[in-house]
């Protein structure tokens, strides 16, 4: 029996959505508006993929959605729709890190790692490392961009950057182990393999408490003085 999972993905002003059939992408429709239009789209974009594989949202197997970091009104948008089908149809709640499916869009020379990253204020990026097996080896972080920014990494071997944070990052780090590979938005072509995966194992969300990760949960702060 096929496993179709539908993928939702609206942390950036990419409004994407596909249909996965055992792990592989089958339908996508994605558009990329910087005036979000999500809350206009999502739901076309939903419809449409399941009537151009022709089956009915009763068949999916579950719903995946990009869990974040990213915008708070693009996340909100996605997540309430991801768990209103969820209720509405009894199905399970897959959540993907948005990081995670967005370093899937590199293929990285094998000992090299891949630092998906989205732009934040100023100069600080919200990022996570993968190896070139797409294993996260550093976790989700906020941070400011210097010329020193991920040289434990730049030294050891080849760095690809992808996301929307890579336009100041290359004008800041002129390593000759810096790959940046530019003009990529995270998409739900990237999650239905990660959700297929997460499916099988039964590794799924409480739709009534789930939460996405905002930006703001990200802040950088100082620690505070110990008294």
């Amino acid at each position: 029996m096929n496993t179709y999972i539908l993928n939702i993905e609206t942390a950036t002003t990419n409004c994407s959505v596909s249909l996965s059939k055992d792990g592989e992408t089958i339908v996508l429709k994605e558009d990329n508006d910087e005036n979000y239009s999500h809350a206009e789209r999502l739901h076309v974009y939903i419809d449409a993929v399941l009537k151009e594989e022709q089956i009915t949202s009763k068949e999916l197997a579950a719903v995946s959605v990009s869990k974040g970091p990213g915008s708070y009104t693009g996340l909100r948008i996605g997540v309430s729709a991801a768990k209103g089908l969820c209720y509405g149809l009894d199905k399970p709640l897959i959540s993907v890190p948005t990081l995670e499916a967005l370093a899937h869009q590199v293929k990285a020379e094998e000992g090299g790692v891949i630092v998906a990253m989205l732009d934040a204020r100023r100069m600080e990026v919200y990022s996570a490392i993968y190896n070139s097996d797409y294993k996260e080896i550093r976790e989700t972080q906020a941070e400011i961009l210097d010329e020193s920014a991920f040289c434990d990494y730049l030294d050891k071997g080849l760095v690809y950057f992808v996301g929307t944070g890579v336009e100041k990052t290359k004008t800041l780090i002129k390593h000759p182990n810096a790959r940046f590979v530019e003009g990529k938005l995270p998409s739900s072509n990237d999650m239905g393999a990660i959700a297929n995966s997460k499916y099988k194992k039964s590794d799924t969300e409480d739709v009534a408490y789930f939460e996405p990760y905002y930006l703001k949960d990200f802040v950088a702060l100082k620690p505070k003085p110990k008294s």
